[in-house]
């Protein structure tokens, strides 16, 4: 699926200082990034905070993030969670015909078996009326959705399109590569090793840090797609001090200490995050600074 190759963001939920949805900020950060040439959008993400985004402020963000992009880039919407009738009835009641997929996380807390994992996914393939890419965050759910449970279900449903991996295992990248379906796309989830999943044949990013730095994020994908190492290595080693800041402390924190740095929003998160500590605000402004 072409639309979803090159680099995609996980975009952040900006708040203003009473925690409420900063929606001026939301639009001047998609602006941003579609002017520096983010190839599509990722709403309602593990970065969005979306599970502390009440269901009305979803459809509000949703809103924003339409009229700002004006139909310049593709949408994905994240529509997922642990409860998989709950997903579906989501499914159904959400209208789906702004977006170009929907971005569905592996059941996380309950810890299901691989059988468990693809019968969840069968469930959304067969109810969603567009394309599914997989999430697979063992970080977060506390469970992998091993590759051979991705293929079969890459396998078995023509919507089933991508997987976003961020299981941060590089044998786990390859093996996705080397055994998936022609058109089937590995997407990284892992700023730190997009690059040289994209030089093996991934199909590039939904992208933390690439909001921040969309120019340069955007430019070390395509140069990774089209297979040039040596300027994409570049680009990467510059890239590098930043990805590990973002997520030395948590995400979404870095990551809106950094868009905080450079005026786009506030750093303001809801709990029970909270925001990058001075420490951590430091270095990032000194990077930027540098950068």
């Amino acid at each position: 699926m072409k639309a979803l190759i090159g680099t995609g963001v996980a975009l952040i939920t900006p708040f203003k200082p009473d925690l409420s949805v900063d929606h001026q900020a939301l639009a001047a950060i998609v602006e941003f990034n579609i002017t520096n040439g983010v190839d599509y959008l990722v709403i309602s993400g593990t970065t969005g905070e979306s599970v502390t985004i009440t269901a009305k402020e979803k459809k509000e963000i949703t809103a924003t993030i339409i009229e700002a992009n004006k139909g310049r880039v593709p949408l994905v919407i994240g529509i997922g969670g642990n409860n998989t009738a709950a997903v579906i009835e989501e499914l159904k009641s959400t209208d789906l015909s702004p977006f170009t997929a929907i971005l569905s996380v592996a059941p996380y807390y309950s810890k299901p078996t691989q059988e468990g994992f693809y019968q969840h996914f069968k469930a959304i393939a067969e109810a969603s009326t567009i394309p599914v890419i997989l999430y697979n965050v063992p970080g977060r759910t506390a469970k992998n959705v091993e590759p051979s449970t991705v293929l079969r279900l890459a396998n078995d449903f023509e919507s089933i399109v991508a997987v976003k991996e961020a299981g941060n295992n590089r044998d786990q990248y390859l093996e996705l590569i080397k055994h998936k379906p022609t058109d089937f796309l590995v997407i990284s989830g892992d700023d730190d090793l997009v690059l040289g999943v994209t030089l093996a044949g991934g199909s590039g990013v939904i992208s933390v840090i690439g909001q921040a730095f969309p120019k340069e994020f955007s430019k070390m994908i395509q140069l990774g797609l089209e297979g040039n190492a040596e300027d994409s290595r570049k680009l990467e080693a510059r890239l590098m001090p930043i990805i590990n800041l973002i997520f030395e402390e948590n995400n979404p924190a870095g990551i809106k200490a950094v868009l905080k740095a450079k005026g786009y929003c506030k750093d303001a998160v809801r709990l029970p995050l909270v925001p990058a500590t001075e420490a951590l605000q430091a270095k990032i402004t000194a990077f930027i600074a540098a950068f």
